[in-house]
């Protein structure tokens, strides 16, 4: 499993991945959570994919997509602020330049098989892993997401707790809560599992 970041695909290969990725979260997001997002032609996509994101994926040895996040900055159009007011002190972000969102989290367990940290899929760590180190490698410290309960459970079981912006809202059939996590060479070091492979900085090389 190789750590890679797109921002704007230049290649035939980083399409096909890109397009893999949105088939993921239509899988995860609607058919499995079913939550209420905008699926066509199998592919899940919304207005922030609009906006120059990076994408985080974890592309196995087959070439698989199996795991993706979506990273934009804070001081932009948010997830957070611009859907899920609701869950921020006084409806507002107050991002800065080195904080970034995450959002549209999402492994595919199936593919996934391979386990770390206890009942944590790898896949799930080495996202976490690429993540940290993206951000770290572009100057971003703190990374804001809204996630719910659950999600933040698997967080603090790994070493990676959230610091919550509030108590946790039911939006729609879900247990929803935003904080942020921090973005630092000691979570990385301490998250990303032993075979961790990326071309993102010099840290994935580190012992």
């Amino acid at each position: 499993m190789h750590i890679i970041a797109i921002s704007a695909a230049g290649t035939h290969r980083e399409h096909q991945l890109l397009e893999a990725q949105h088939s993921l979260r239509a899988h995860v997001f609607s058919d499995r959570l079913g939550w209420e997002v905008d699926v066509v032609d199998g592919r899940e996509a919304d207005s922030f994919d609009n906006l120059g994101p990076a994408y985080i994926l974890a592309v196995s040895s087959d070439n698989r997509v199996v795991g993706c996040a979506r990273l934009l900055p804070a001081l932009g159009p948010t997830m957070a602020e611009n859907v899920f007011s609701s869950l921020l002190p006084g409806g507002r972000l107050h991002g800065h330049s080195a904080m970034i969102e995450s959002s549209r989290f999402c492994v595919d367990t199936m593919l996934a098989k391979r386990r770390g940290a206890g009942s944590v899929h790898e896949a799930t760590l080495t996202m976490f892993a690429g993540i940290i180190e993206w951000c770290m490698a572009n100057g971003y410290t703190e990374i804001i997401t809204v996630t719910d309960t659950r999600f933040e459970r698997i967080l603090a079981r790994v070493g990676w707790p959230l610091l919550r912006f509030g108590e946790p809202k039911k939006i729609g059939v879900t247990m929803a809560v935003a904080g942020t996590l921090p973005a630092n060479a000691d979570t990385f070091l301490r998250l990303r599992p032993s075979n961790y492979s990326s071309e993102l900085s010099p840290l994935s090389q580190a012992a």
